[in-house]
Parts: C-alpha cells; sequence; structure tokens
C-alpha cells in the first residue's frame, strides 16, 4: 500500500507509519500539477492545510482510498467529490485545541494590553509608556462564537480571569462550565472581546461584516484563530480606523499570504496583532495531531 505525505508530519508518526509491514511510505511537497502526475499510484494522501485536494486532484487518485487530514477543518478538501467517488475523509478534531485555546488568549491579552507595540516601540528607541494603557480582561464579557472543543478549551482557561463567558452554537444549548449559553444578538450587544472557533461555511463566511460589527459595543476586541474569511476584513479594517473596534487578533487570512494591499493596509494598522496562521504550530499539538491521524489510519487499513 503506497502512502503520500504531502505536507510535513511530525517525525513519530511518519516512522510509525514507515514501520508498518507491506506500506511504501513518501513524504515530499508537490504542487497542485505535479501531485496530479503521482496520484494514480496514491492509495492513501495525507496532508495538513497546505495541499488542496480539489476535485481533479481527487480525479486522478485512481486507486486512492482515503484522504488523511493532520488537523481540525476540511475545507481544502473537497470532501463532495471524495464521497462520490467512495474515498473515505479522516480528520482529527480536538488534537490542536489546547494550541489554538492558548494562542486565542495570547491575542485577548496582547490586544488589551498592547504587548505588540510597545515592543516594536522598545526595538525602535520610543518610550511610549502614556499611550499604552490597557485593559484588564477581569470582569469584562467574552463572547464565544463556536462551542466546539476549540471554543469550550477557551472558556475552560478565561474563567481563571472571572471574566462574564458567553458563548453561542447552534448544536449546543447547554452546558456544565461556567458559561452562559445565548443567541448571537446577545454575543454581539453584550461583549466586549468577541473570538470565533467556527469552520468556514456558507452560513459563517463573513459573519461577522459592517452590520454585525454595528450592533457591538463600541470598543470591542475581536480574535479569529478560526478560519481566514468568517470575517469581512474590509469591514474590519474600517471598524479598527474608525475606533469602533479597539483592536483584533487574527492568526488567519481570506487570502494567504496576506500580500495584497487591503490587507497590507490592515496589518499596518497599530490596533492589529497578527500571525501567520500558526494557531495548531506547536510541537506538542503536531505530535498530538500526528500520531492521532496516524492511529485512525492504522485502524482504516487493518478494518
Amino acid at each position: 500500500m503506497r502512502i503520500h505525505i504531502n505536507d510535513p508530519l511530525d517525525k513519530k508518526a511518519t516512522e510509525k507509519l514507515s514501520s508498518l509491514e507491506g506500506v511504501e511510505l513518501t513524504s515530499q511537497h508537490y504542487e497542485k500539477d505535479d501531485l496530479i502526475k503521482i496520484m494514480p499510484e496514491i492509495e492513501i494522501l495525507v496532508v495538513r492545510s497546505a495541499t488542496k485536494v480539489t476535485a481533479d486532484i481527487i480525479e486522478a487518485g485512481k486507486n486512492l482510498k482515503i484522504i488523511g487530514r493532520a488537523g481540525t477543518g476540511l475545507d481544502n478538501i473537497d470532501v463532495k467529490a471524495a464521497e462520490e467517488k467512495g474515498i473515505k475523509v479522516i480528520n482529527t478534531p480536538g488534537a490542536n485545541s489546547i494550541s489554538v485555546a492558548e494562542l486565542t488568549i495570547g491575542f485577548m491579552l496582547a490586544c488589551s494590553r498592547h504587548i505588540a507595540r510597545g515592543t516594536m516601540d522598545l526595538k525602535n528607541g520610543k518610550w511610549t509608556k502614556k499611550e499604552l494603557e490597557g485593559h484588564e480582561l477581569f470582569g469584562r464579557t467574552v463572547g464565544i462564537i463556536g462551542f466546539g472543543n476549540i471554543g469550550r478549551e477557551v472558556a475552560k482557561r478565561l474563567a481563571a480571569f472571572s471574566m462574564r463567558i458567553l458563548a453561542y452554537d447552534p448544536f449546543i444549548k447547554e452546558t456544565d462550565l461556567p458559561v452562559e449559553m445565548v443567541d448571537l444578538e446577545t454575543i454581539y450587544r453584550e461583549s466586549d472581546y468577541i473570538t470565533v472557533h467556527v469552520p468556514l461555511a456558507p452560513e459563517t463566511k463573513k459573519m461577522i461584516n459592517k452590520e454585525t460589527i454595528e450592533k457591538m459595543k463600541d470598543g470591542v476586541i475581536l480574535v479569529n484563530a478560526a478560519r481566514g474569511g468568517i470575517i469581512d476584513e474590509e469591514a474590519l479594517y474600517e471598524g479598527l480606523k474608525s475606533g469602533k473596534i479597539y483592536a483584533a487578533g487574527l492568526d488567519v487570512f481570506e487570502s494567504e499570504p496576506p500580500t495584497d494591499e487591503l490587507r497590507q493596509q490592515l496589518l499596518a494598522l497599530p490596533n492589529i496583532v497578527a500571525t501567520p496562521h500558526v494557531g495548531a504550530s506547536t510541537f506538542e499539538a503536531q505530535e498530538r495531531v500526528g500520531m492521532l491521524l496516524v492511529e485512525r489510519l492504522i485502524k482504516e487499513i487493518t478494518a
């Protein structure tokens, strides 16, 4: 059985896969055209977020049986095309939740206390202490949109800050955590911080937009460590410029890397903190994600 890993996978996970009897393992990143050329030989394709497994890649996989995604979302895989060809798609939800949750809280602190700007000012020889008065998280209200694995981990940690925690999820009505399950209108109206933890889908695309931002408190802080495109970046830019939005923390962008004019203007604002899609990029998360995917692949292979 030939397994091809097209995006980097944890070393321990790769070694475990390669030790399986009857497995021929290759690991190299191919861009789309070159990947299509080798697809007829592959039975299991392993990717992370970099590879977009499109319908034509799937069509080229004449012997393809499984697509394994080392990560949470499946928005980079044409799941419908895979299902039509009887190809199983598996992923690893929850394995990177702690890493993304910790980054989310890092963004909230960085936005509230101007950590990135203060660092850059000091490196540039500026002492801007009086300009960088910020906010405590203590006693303030946070709204979590999407209360799956990551949203829950965020809530557990924010409880230690003595925050009032609101959450919205159409599939979850109650929880054992110190969280109020509310509707979206309440999230927008009452939150000092709003963080999104939903997949990118037609119903979530640009759900944070000009109209929803207008419903929010003046001085709200927004965080997106989920998927680019959930927040309308043009509306975000205008909100940050006007002061309606106090600050924003972004790990993801609708276009990555964010090199176009709009996103460069967005990144140039002093009240934005950003990272290059590193939510799951911790050594611990990558080992968990890789090993969990391998365990699931082995289960499928030996079934």
